[in-house]
């Protein structure tokens, strides 16, 4: 976890939370009995295969979907809808094309009522944290993808969330591309402390990031409801080696635990 003095995570509280959809053949139960407690400023990925919930429970925590019933709370609140407190950077950036990079980082804070000059001050900030002050004045289709990502990450900090929550972020970049964004988000993660919530389908990925990974199971499409099957807290030091023996382990036993689970469901 960081031990960053400017942290500004919310603890999250989950217990008992359901998710269940209508369809024409009747309710149907997406996650059941989830149960799980986030320190503020702690860094949670969750994993899983396909369907299992993931990305349903990411949209809960946004306040995108409601949850059936249970207990969701971000910093003690009930989240009942989205709000500034929550932050969400997707794979596809989400930038509005015709704003600069600057203009993209200030429209939280402009929108929240900040002055053009304030705006303007606090979003120098964030891009600067995220290294891309000399491209400030381009344009989103001016940059990489992984400059792009940078950037949404920026506007998502910028509103200064308790909690930032991340779907996939890094998905679609190439290799080279998606190690260098790893290494950016857990430099940014130990500067900022806010608590953080990353859906993943790589565990090399969530092993690398955080301070405990979520191992999800079952989901619709296994014909159960997605659960909680596993908490692995990730006993490292935050300078991980993907090559050391023991982070090799800690890929082993959660792969282990999403393939077992797969052959489970089938």
């Amino acid at each position: 976890m960081t031990t960053s003095a400017t942290a500004l995570g919310a603890p999250i509280t989950i217990a008992g939370l359901t998710k269940t959809f209508p369809s024409e053949a009747g309710p149907v139960t997406a996650l059941a009995g989830l149960d799980l407690d986030i320190a503020a400023g702690e860094f949670i990925a969750v994993v899983g295969a396909s369907g299992c919930g993931k990305s349903t429970l990411l949209r809960m925590l946004a306040g995108f979907e409601l949850p059936t019933s249970g207990i969701l709370e971000v910093g003690g609140n009930t989240v009942t809808a989205p709000g500034p407190d929550r932050g969400v950077v997707f794979q596809d950036y989400g930038l509005f094309p015709w704003l600069t990079v600057l203009e993209n980082v200030a429209y939280g804070p402009r929108q929240n009522g900040s002055s053009r000059k304030d705006a303007a001050e606090r979003a120098e900030r964030f891009i600067e944290l995220v290294g891309l002050t000399r491209v400030s004045q381009r344009f989103p289709s001016q940059l990489s993808g992984g400059m792009q990502q940078r950037v949404a990450i920026a506007r998502v900090l910028c509103n200064e969330p308790a909690l930032m929550l991340m779907d996939e972020p890094f998905g679609a970049l190439d290799a080279l591309t998606r190690g260098s964004m790893q290494r950016e988000l857990e430099r940014i993660h130990h500067e900022m402390g806010t608590t953080t919530v990353f859906v993943t389908h790589s565990v090399e990925e969530a092993v690398y990031l955080a301070d405990r990974v979520i191992v999800m199971a079952g989901g619709i499409s296994h014909g159960t409801p997605g659960h909680i099957e596993a908490v692995v807290p990730i006993e490292l030091d935050r300078s991980r080696d993907v090559n050391a023996a023991q982070f090799t382990d800690y890929r082993r036993r959660i792969s282990g635990l999403i393939i077992q689970h797969e052959n489970d469901d089938e």
